[in-house]
Formats: structure tokens, sequence, C-alpha cells
């Protein structure tokens, strides 16, 4: 006998139970995912393509966060609305520009926001075919970062930019282009500025590169990318009723600039409501998941979309998704 004479068991015998048909379940069969067919399992012997792998997934979880992202993207650019990309360095080394040069081209991004090292790795590609030193193997003989043409055409961007009042994404948009370099098929700055598509660069003094370089102009630097940010809040304010903004893989800079960006809009009285917000990455960080997801759709302002993962999987999967709708 239990010696706690006061507190028996919680009786079971009166508990209320309902049919299980009669329920209202969060998943179906219908949502389940199918096995991707081989060729000699399809009935037209045919080896199935992407788009039959796409639609073999379940429509549950992160698939239908990908499949209504991709939707509202494709309605974004049906109603000629903003589509921004903000991405991070990671983007660029992950070998991932050409897929997104080709949703640029088919016009699924409508801007491009990036921080410094995107700048970095996308003019080393464009002129080397290369990006992405052994920062390890370089740090401790004090030879990390000192790639002479990087910095020289990073700083005489931010030079000329000053002088002609343009952002420092365009202006080094200009630069390399004018170059026409081995590599600029490959290069998101090249096949911005040619499709006019603005490309935004927000910098923190000290975080890139050519920062510790002697053809540094900070004042030049501090001016063209204070332009990149009042062009930036311009495009976050076509966001308004059907827009999209993408945060893929920045975990500081981007969403900082965008939450400036969304209050600088609604400060100036601008209508910015009912826009989608997504964040891409290996982890979702507190800025961007409170800058990005969580602030500016506050409110029934919007939706948003978390999706985690590796860049080099993610993106190509959204590509694919955007193109095509679900069956």
């Amino acid at each position: 006998m239990s010696i706690y004479d006061d507190t028996q068991p919680l009786d079971l015998t009166h508990v209320r139970t309902y049919p299980l048909a009669s329920r209202q379940s969060k998943i179906a069969i219908e949502d389940f995912a199918r096995p991707v067919q081989t060729s000699s399992q399809a009935s037209s012997n045919v080896a199935p393509s992407l788009y039959d792998f796409l639609d073999s997934l379940p429509n549950i979880l992160a698939v239908r966060s990908l499949r209504e992202l991709a939707a509202h993207i494709r309605f974004a650019q049906a109603k000629r609305r903003a589509i921004i990309w903000g991405i991070g360095g990671h983007v660029i080394k992950s070998g991932l520009a050409p897929v997104i040069i080709d949703l640029m081209q088919r016009g699924y991004i409508s801007a491009i926001a990036a921080n410094g090292s995107v700048l970095v790795h996308d003019a080393e590609i464009a002129l080397t075919g290369a990006t992405s030193e052994d920062v390890d193997a370089s740090l401790g003989a004090g030879a990390f970062g000192a790639a002479e043409e990087t910095a020289m055409l990073l700083n005489q961007a931010a030079h000329d930019g000053a002088r002609d009042l343009l952002g420092l994404g365009e202006a080094l948009g200009h630069i390399l282009t004018s170059l026409k370099p081995a590599h600029e098929n490959l290069s998101l700055l090249c096949a911005a500025y040619q499709h006019r598509i603005p490309f935004t660069a927000h910098v923190a003094i000290g975080t890139d590169i050519p920062h510790f370089h002697p053809s540094l102009n900070p004042a030049a630097l501090g001016t063209t990318t204070h332009t990149d940010f009042r062009l930036f809040a311009e495009l976050v304010r076509r966001l308004d009723d059907g827009g999209v903004y993408l945060n893929i893989g920045s975990a500081v800079i981007l969403p900082e600039v965008f939450l400036k960006a969304v209050t600088l809009v609604r400060n100036l009285e601008h209508p910015l409501t009912n826009f989608t917000t997504a964040n891409f990455d290996f982890i979702q960080s507190y800025r961007p998941t409170t800058n990005v997801l969580r602030r500016p759709t506050s409110d029934g302002n919007g939706r948003s979309y978390a999706l985690t993962g590796h860049h080099e999987i993610m993106i190509p999967l959204l590509a694919a998704a955007i193109l095509h709708a679900p069956q």
C-alpha cells in the first residue's frame, strides 16, 4: 500500500474518446513520398527526370515549405514584384553562380544583395577561375588575404564608385565587365551588370581582405556601401504586396542591413506588407531568424520560411522547385 494516503493516481475510468476517423490530422497518405523509379521500372522506359524526383518528395515539413516558397517566387515574378537574393560568400564558394545566373536570366531574381566576401570570391573567380585560399596555411606567415589583384580591384571600385556617385556593387561590376575576364560567364557581378540588375554590396570595414591593403580609401568604401544601402532600401520598398526576400548564408551583416532597410521604408511611410522572407543556412541563427523571418513579417505583414541545409544541395533544389510546379 502506498504511503501517500491522500494522493492517489488519477482515475482514468471516465476519460472521453472519439473515433479516429473523425479527427483532423496533419499528415495523410496523399502527402507521402513515392519511390523514384529506375528507367527499367518506368512505363516509358525513360530515365526519371529531376522533376519526377521533385514530384516524388513528401509534401510535408521542409518539402512543403520549399514548394510554397517557390510558388511565392513564381507569383512575384508573374506580378512583377521584387525578388531579392541576399547572399553570403559561401554561396559563391559552393559553386552556385551558374544556378543563380540562370535564375537571373529567367527573371526570378530582380536584385542581389551581397556581403563583402561575395565581392572577393566572385571577382577572383571571374579573373582566375579559382578562389578560397587555405587560411590555416597562410595565416601564420601573415600572407592570408594578401593577394594583390583582389585588393587593387575592389579598392579601385570603391574609389571609382565614390567619384561617380555609384554604389560599390555597380562600380565593381563595371570594372570587372570592362576587363573582360576569362570567366565572366561565371561571375554574378558581371551577369548582374550586363542584365542591369541591381547588385548592392554591404561591408563592415575590417571584415574583408582588401581593407588592410594600402590602396584602400576608407571614405570611398563607406560612401559607396552607404549608397548601396540606400539603393537596397528602395529595392526592399518594392517587396510590398507579393515580393520575396531570401537570406542565403549571411548570419550577421545582411540580416542587420535588411532590418534597417525595412524600418527605413516604413519610417518614410511607404507601404510594406504582404511579402515573403526565407532563410537558408546550415543552422538557423538568431539574427536571420529574428531580423529576416520574424520581425519584418509580424503583425500579419507576410510569411516566412526557415530551410536548413547545405547550400550546394538546397539552392539547386530551390531553383528546380521554382522552375517546376508540383503535379
